[in-house]
């Protein structure tokens, strides 16, 4: 198997931020990026989730389209990627380059960032097809 660690996921997501195109990569310039190999207790609690193995990446934050300066974050906006979620999905999709993979789940994480809900990410991202 090709490098799989945290390291190169995480290579492989700062890279995928980095070729946005610019108006997004501005955007995304503030929001912290966190690779982990699992999602903690608390988020998977709170988001109703019982297999860890369902929770590839998650947006922790206020969407751009929500925020105001009159009400501020007390906690940066966060993209977290679950490395062993993602390497299980790699896996058993199978016809999958696992940087393809990777860079998928960030778009996703940070089109959450930029006010798209799962639904409006449906409509262009059919990937589970």
């Amino acid at each position: 198997m090709k490098d799989a660690s945290l390291a190169r996921i995480e290579e492989i997501a700062r890279r995928t931020v980095d070729t946005l195109p610019e108006p997004f990569r501005r955007g995304a310039a503030g929001v912290l990026l966190r690779v982990e190999d699992w999602p903690s207790d608390d988020m998977l609690d709170e988001l109703g989730i019982d297999d860890p193995l369902d929770l590839t990446g998650l947006y922790d934050g206020v969407p751009m389209t929500l925020k105001s300066v009159a009400d501020p974050s007390p906690f940066p906006d966060t993209v977290w990627l679950f490395r062993k979620p993602i390497l299980q999905e790699w896996r058993d999709r199978g016809d999958i380059a696992l940087d393809d993979l990777v860079a998928h789940v960030t778009v996703h994480e940070f089109a959450h960032h930029f006010g798209w809900s799962d639904e409006d990410i449906a409509t262009i991202d059919r990937w589970w097809e």
